[in-house]
């Protein structure tokens, strides 16, 4: 009886110190993942990149005497987007949810952002990875509004606009979408899919770029005295370091070195090569020839429109969506554009207003839980309420994005002017808001 009343009492004592520790286990935060972190941080050098090959990109398409404006303008976008993410917009973001609208401000200045994990993003990286991972997404995304207006907006007027639209417009998106408890997303909201920012960058700014177009109005002599691409050059160069940081921008949005980042990497590439080619094709069948600019122009569309999708589908699903990305957004910038006469300079509504929501849309419809098992099959795999959601989603982001950034050009232009006078605007914004000159002609 002793005996068994001795094995008795180690059992229980084992019983207690297993239970004790699993206590204990279940306290502690989330473990950090170095391969995990590394590709993380690779990713975000690879995302900040792409704002500079954004710069290279949109300046090759403008006039030579607005080639440094546009330079200047997405750097400082880098520059002043990275402090306000510090300061208030990574808690607005991300911060802890209120009522599934916004972030609060616990995280103010990065307060109790650190080293650790955090327990819903990126658990197996620092919390401070995620942060700046996040960061180049809020610098990109207004960089691409650029697109619309470029060639005749005053640069401080620029800089006010940018900083609120990212503070009242992005800021809110993101929670909605990515955010804990954000209502559209899904930790914990309606269930709306977006791998790497369809809604949250591309319709986003898609949508601020057509207000700013319809606001500032056309270009002197648009569209009959408008000259060509001053360098095809730099704009194939932006393309491809675009191409080239997208990789980050979809495949690090897995957060992990693992199996779904790499399947993001190919539908990344897939769907920018198809819809290079869809473009170039469109290019024979309505003009003869296929175009430096239209390949390039493509690529970047397909890029645009498998950013929602990059963590949902498969291969096939990757090529339909660029195909689809190549033929609509070739008939939104070549005949939609010409038909409705706005002046989108660089085509930032048409490519990435129109490709993000044909992006958004066909998630719904190949996405497939085979590829992402914490995601969902869309309609061609049996579930048509995703396709349902998605449209929501999309109708909700069009919906706000322009009304807001409307609302915000409005007030920029009533209170400080957007637009420079008219003989600025023929000398060139590298000399009349910067004093300085791309080119140099030698004697």
């Amino acid at each position: 009886m002793r005996m068994k009343g001795k094995v008795l009492l180690s059992a229980l004592l084992v019983a207690g110190f297993s239970a004790m520790a699993g206590e204990s286990a279940a306290a502690a935060p989330p473990a950090i993942n170095s391969g995990d972190t590394a590709w993380l941080l690779i990713s975000t050098a690879m995302v900040m990149l792409m704002t500079p090959g954004l710069a290279f990109f949109y300046g090759g398409l403008v006039r030579r005497k607005n080639v440094l404006s546009v330079l200047m303008q997405c750097f400082m976008l880098l520059c002043l987007m990275s402090v306000q993410w510090v300061l208030v917009g990574y808690s607005l973001a991300f911060g802890p949810d209120i009522g599934g609208i916004i972030g609060n401000l616990s995280w103010l200045g990065l307060t109790g952002v650190g080293q650790e994990a955090h327990s819903v993003y990126a658990n197996t990286t620092p919390h401070l990875a995620f942060m700046i991972f996040q960061s180049m997404f809020a610098v990109i995304t207004p960089a691409l509004i650029i697109g619309a207006f470029a060639e005749r907006i005053k640069f401080l007027p620029f800089c006010i606009f940018s900083l609120l639209w990212a503070t009242i417009v992005y800021d809110p998106l993101a929670h909605w979408v990515w955010g804990d408890k954000g209502f559209l997303g899904t930790l914990g909201g309606m269930g709306a899919l977006d791998f790497a920012g369809g809604a949250v960058v591309h319709i986003n700014a898609g949508m601020a770029a057509l207000a700013a177009a319809l606001i500032l109005g056309k270009r002197v002599g648009y569209p009959d005295k408008t000259s060509p691409p001053h360098s095809l050059p730099f704009a194939m160069l932006g393309a491809a370091l675009l191409w080239f940081g997208w990789f980050g921008f979809n495949a690090g949005s897995a957060c992990a070195a693992n199996g779904l980042a790499a399947s993001a990497f190919v539908m990344t590439n897939t769907a920018a090569a198809v819809a290079g080619l869809a473009w170039a094709l469109m290019d024979l069948i309505f003009n003869r020839k296929a175009t430096v600019l239209g390949i390039i122009t493509g690529a970047v569309a397909g890029l645009v429109a498998i950013t929602p999708a990059a963590g949902f589908v498969n291969p096939m699903g990757a090529l339909a969506i660029g195909l689809g990305a190549g033929v609509i957004c070739y008939f939104s910038v070549s005949f939609v554009k010409v038909k409705f006469g706005y002046d989108d300079s660089l085509d930032a509504f048409g490519v990435h207003g129109v490709g993000g929501i044909w992006g958004a849309i066909a998630t719904g419809l190949f996405a497939t839980k085979t590829i992402n098992p914490g995601g969902a099959d869309g309609l061609f795999y049996g579930n048509p309420m995703q396709f349902i959601i998605q449209l929501k989603a999309v109708a909700i982001t069009i919906v706000f994005s322009f009304v807001a950034s409307y609302l915000l050009f409005k007030l920029v232009d009533i209170t400080m002017g957007l637009r420079v006078d008219t003989d600025e605007e023929k000398i060139g914004l590298d000399l009349t808001e910067h004093r300085e000159a791309g080119y140099t002609m030698l004697e």
